[in-house]
């Protein structure tokens, strides 16, 4: 038995590995493994912009990323500056004040040019207050914190009423001893307006009127019980153990897996954030590993699980739990030469009465782990998965790239006598930006689903998360074109056209016996429901984090003539619509 005294050793040895090797990318060990919300998209799309005109290289495939990383990214891009035009030298500087802490300095506050500085000095801590938050860096800068406000509200108007969105909350942030980072966050959401259903406009509806993750790329959510319309809340935040070399952590995060900018159709963050045990590894700058085993709510119910409540003075009623569901993953990074990016990977989605140690095992091949622990007793095997993507950026401003996701493959599928396709998804999409015309950038992507994909015959064992899709958020046996203009004209400030045209095909109930003549079918072939949307929007952050957008948005939803369009659209973004939208929020 291992004495409190021997383990303390071997996480001192953890800790004190940096102090060994060198991080192998110079002698700055930057701090906070926090990861950065994919929700704050302006950062994110600001570094994409430097990735595709050769001034940084970024891992496009596995997102979030953590905050020091982005501050690595924006410390590299400031060495560069050479390469920036006059509005990109000046979102740099207006970005690096919101990673400040992870470059051991304290944020000043920036207004139409000019520098204020509020900051206060004390005997033991520098503090700073700007953007509202809280900074805090002690000067022998071994604690940091930032404490942030949430606030926000956005208004959506069409032709069937007005919908208010309303969110609050606060987020704070710890780094201790350059080692181990803690955060949380919670936003409380409410949505109101003309009818219950009308307002969750993540929902479409079946018809015994139970709720339907719709066809829309709208973030999914669990509501809470709410008779004026939706409410529900957010808690996420983490614990973060790490060194130069990598991290290991337990979090509660939306992630997405596979290079995408509109939907990835690996992993698309679609689905709830989910708890998971994290671990990543960058011991150098080509190569990056990347595992989790997370926790899934099923939303199916385990009818032998349940609990007996007491209902009145003299009887009791069966309350049933849901099945437990679990997911593990891993994917592998190279960057051999700067303009070549390819990922590849596999997961494993299990329902087991307790987590299956196999699976926790990293770097393994969980098809393989999974027939060794299921085919001795000839039971079915849980649902496996395999994937990859690849990122080309043949010339400065262009950048092409694709993802591939396989749930089953076989060889003998490819030949054209064979009438079996195999269910599989592939993406691919390019961002031509920065010429002719500074600021300007054109982004399209084309994803295809076939039959099947994402499925199993067990209900439980589908690659959902709370019955959101945890691929791209069409699903099976559907098509997804997008095509984005966007323009920076200033610092902060952008403005986007997007279309989007979404497709469903024939909708295939996964049947064990008949699957062979399932994916026989034509894919692509009935249209069950169709949906077109062209929207125009002017979002500014006025500081970091704080935005102000503006939309205007026209989309036509429509059903076949055997498909009920309840089940696939919001009531609210039925049939022709123009919406318009405002908001300001603090946080995202």
């Amino acid at each position: 038995m291992r004495t409190p005294a021997k383990i303390l050793s071997i996480l001192t040895v953890f800790l004190t590995l940096p102090l060994w090797g060198g991080s192998g990318s110079g002698s700055q060990i930057y701090a906070q493994r926090i990861p950065e919300a994919i929700e704050y998209t302006e950062i994110y799309d600001f570094l994409e912009e430097l990735t595709t005109d050769g001034v940084i290289a970024s891992n496009a495939a596995v997102k979030p990323y953590t905050r020091d990383h982005i501050a690595r990214l924006l410390a590299e891009a400031q060495s560069k500056d050479s390469l920036l035009n006059k509005r990109q030298k000046a979102d740099l500087q207006f970005y690096m004040q919101d990673y400040a802490l992870e470059l051991d300095t304290l944020p000043t506050y920036y207004s139409y040019g000019h520098r204020h500085v509020t900051q206060w000095i004390t005997k033991v801590s520098n503090l700073s207050l700007a953007d509202p938050s809280l900074h805090i860096l002690t000067k022998d800068k071994i604690f940091k914190m930032r404490v942030r406000p949430i606030l926000g509200m956005d208004l959506s108007y069409n032709r069937k009423g007005l919908l208010m969105h309303r969110v609050y909350g606060a987020e704070i942030q710890m780094d201790i001893a350059k080692h181990l980072s803690i955060w949380g966050s919670i936003r409380d959401n409410s949505w109101s307006g003309q009818g219950v259903q009308g307002s969750k406009i993540h929902f479409g509806w079946t018809p015994e009127g139970r709720p339907s993750p719709a066809l829309n790329d709208i973030p999914g959510v669990q509501y809470k019980e709410a008779n004026y319309g939706g409410d529900f809340s957010d808690s996420r935040g983490g614990i973060s153990l790490y060194a130069w070399w990598g991290s290991i952590g337990v979090q509660r995060e939306r992630i997405t897996w596979g290079d995408a900018q509109h939907s990835s159709n690996i992993l698309s963050a679609h689905n709830p954030a989910v708890p998971m045990v994290t671990l990543q590894l960058t011991p150098c700058r080509w190569f990056q590993f990347d595992y989790f085993h997370a926790w899934l709510p099923s939303n199916v119910i385990d009818s032998t699980y349940w609990y007996s409540e007491q209902q009145t003075a003299g009887g009791t009623q069966r309350e049933y739990r849901p099945a437990n569901k679990f997911m593990a993953a891993n994917m592998f990074t190279f960057m051999p030469i700067k303009y070549i990016q390819f990922s590849f990977g596999n997961s494993i989605v299990y329902a087991e009465r307790n987590v299956q140690a196999a699976y926790f095992i990293p770097i393994a091949f969980y098809k393989s782990l999974d027939h060794l622990l299921t085919k001795g007793l000839g039971t079915e095997n849980q649902n496996s998965q395999a994937f990859a993507t690849i990122t080309i950026r043949p010339t400065d401003h262009l950048r092409l790239y694709g993802s591939f996701f396989l749930d089953e493959f076989k060889f003998a599928r490819l030949k054209k006598s064979n009438p079996e396709k195999n269910p599989v998804s592939y993406l691919v999409g390019f961002n031509w930006s920065g010429w002719p015309v500074k600021g300007l950038a054109l982004r399209g992507e084309f994803m295809r689903s076939y039959i099947a994909t994402y499925e199993h015959s067990i209900k439980v064992l589908d690659y959902t998360s709370n019955s959101y899709q945890m691929g791209h958020y069409m699903g099976s046996n559907s098509q997804s074109i997008w095509v984005q203009l966007s323009y920076r004209p200033t610092r902060s400030l952008r403005l986007t056209l997007d279309y989007t045209n979404d497709t469903k095909y024939t909708a295939y109930d996964y049947i064990r016996g008949d699957i062979r003549t399932i994916i026989s079918q034509k894919p692509f072939d009935q249209v069950i429901w169709r949906n077109d949307e062209v929207k125009f929007r002017a979002l500014y952050e006025v500081f970091n984090n704080c935005y102000a957008h503006v939309d205007v948005c026209y989309n036509h939803a429509r059903a076949g003539e055997q498909t009920d369009l309840n089940l696939y659209s919001p009531a609210y973004l039925q049939g022709k619509n123009v919406t318009f939208s405002c908001g300001l929020s603090f946080g995202f």
